[in-house]
C-alpha cells in the first residue's frame, strides 16, 4: 500500500553548515546536472528499445556520487557499487560517450558493449565495476582495501551499496575482516528508503543504518544526501581517517530515488504527493543553485553549464547510436587473463 508522506521516507535536511566557494559550487552543479541529464536520456533510450536488460537511473540521488568524489584520487583509490552505478561512473571520471556507448551494447562501450548498463568498469579512473548481486560489491570492496593496504600504497576502497544490501550476511562478514585488519575502507550506503519497493521500515529492524558496524567496532555518520557539502564534509572526514591508517568507517546517506526500482517499476508503493515533496523541497541540484544564487553567481554563468552539459549528453547519444556493435568474435575476448 502507498504511504503518505513522512518524516522517515522523505530525507529532511540534517543540521550542518558547510559552506563552499562560487567556483565549487559551479562544478558541483555541473557535475550533478550532468548526471541528471544523462540519466533522463538513459530513461528515453530504454523506452525507445535501445538499451535492453535492466536499468536502474540515479536520478535524484546526484549528490552522493559527487559529493564522495571530491575526496577520491582518482585512478589511485578504488570505486565499486552495486547496479544503480552511471552516477558513480560519471563522477569518476569515465566518458560519457563510453558509458552511453555501453549502455546500448555498442563496441565503443567501456566495456566493449559486453557489460551493459549493471557491469561497466575502468581501471584507469579506479572504476571497479556495477555489480548485479545484490551486496556481493562490497566483500569486493574490501577485498581492493585489502589489497591497497597490502601494497602499502595509501589508497582508499570506495564502497559503495545500499539499504536493501545493508541486510546481507555477506556485509556484516566485510565489516568483520575490515575492522580486524584496520583496513582503509569507506562503506558508503546510499539508503534511498526504498531498496527495490519495500520502505525500510518494513525491511529493517534496526533503520539507524550508521551504527550497524557497532558491533565490530567501527565508527559511522548519518548523512544528508541531499546536500552535496554535507556528503564532501562527511567523506572528507571518513578518508583522513583511513589514509592515517584507523581503519574502515560507515557513511548512512540518506537520499531519495526519483523514479522506481529500475525502469520496470511503476513505484507504486509510494504515492506521488510524497515522490513532489521531496523533489519541490529538497532536490540537490536545486539545492546547489540556491546557494549559486547567494554566492552571487549570473544567470549566464548558470545557462552556459546547463548548454555546456546538454551538448555533452548530446554527443553521447549520437556516438552510442553510430558505435557499431561487437564483432560475434568478442564474446570469446576478456573471459580469462592470459598467462
Amino acid at each position: 500500500m502507498a504511504k503518505a508522506p513522512s518524516e522517515k521516507t522523505a530525507p529532511k535536511k540534517l543540521p550542518n553548515t558547510p559552506t563552499a566557494s562560487k567556483e565549487d559550487l559551479l562544478r558541483f552543479y555541473r557535475e550533478m546536472l550532468l548526471i541528471r541529464r544523462f540519466e533522463e536520456r538513459a530513461g528515453q533510450l530504454y523506452g525507445m528499445g535501445l538499451i535492453g536488460g535492466f536499468c536502474h537511473l540515479y536520478i535524484g540521488q546526484e549528490a552522493v556520487a559527487v559529493g564522495v568524489q571530491e575526496s577520491v584520487k582518482q585512478g589511485h583509490d578504488k570505486i565499486i557499487t552495486g547496479y544503480r552505478d552511471h552516477g558513480h561512473m560519471l563522477c569518476a571520471g569515465m566518458d560519457p560517450k563510453e558509458v552511453m556507448a555501453e549502455l546500448t551494447g555498442r563496441i565503443g562501450g567501456s566495456s566493449k558493449g559486453k557489460g551493459g548498463s549493471m557491469h561497466m568498469f575502468d581501471t584507469a579512473t579506479g572504476f571497479y565495476g556495477g555489480h548485479g548481486i545484490v551486496g556481493a560489491q562490497v566483500a569486493l570492496g574490501t577485498g581492493l582495501a585489502f589489497a591497497g593496504k597490502y601494497r602499502g600504497d595509501d589508497s582508499v576502497s570506495f564502497i559503495y551499496f545500499g539499504d536493501g544490501a545493508a541486510n546481507q550476511g555477506q556485509v556484516y562478514e566485510s565489516f568483520n575482516m575490515a575492522q580486524l585488519w584496520k583496513l582503509p575502507a569507506i562503506f558508503i550506503i546510499e539508503n534511498n528508503q526504498y531498496a527495490m519497493g519495500t520502505s525500510i521500515e518494513r525491511a529493517s529492524a534496526t533503520t539507524e543504518l550508521y551504527m550497524r558496524g557497532a558491533s565490530f567496532g567501527i565508527p559511522g555518520e548519518q548523512v544528508d544526501g541531499m546536500d552535496v557539502l554535507a556528503v564532501r564534509d562527511a567523506t572528507a572526514r571518513a578518508v583522513k581517517r583511513a589514509r592515517e591508517g584507523c581503519g574502515p568507517f560507515i557513511l548512512e546517506v540518506k537520499t531519495y530515488r526519483y523514479r522506481g526500482h529500475s525502469m520496470s517499476d511503476p513505484a507504486k508503493y509510494r504515492t506521488k504527493e510524497e515522490v513532489d515533496e521531496v523533489k519541490t523541497t529538497r532536490d540537490p541540484i536545486e539545492h546547489v543553485k540556491k546557494l549559486l544564487s547567494d554566492a552571487r553567481a549570473t544567470d549566464e554563468e548558470i545557462k552556459a553549464i546547463d548548454a555546456e552539459i546538454k551538448a555533452i549528453v548530446a554527443e553521447a547519444v549520437q556516438f552510442a547510436q553510430e558505435s557499431p556493435e561487437p564483432d560475434p568474435s568478442e564474446l570469446y575476448t576478456d573471459v580469462y587473463v592470459e598467462a
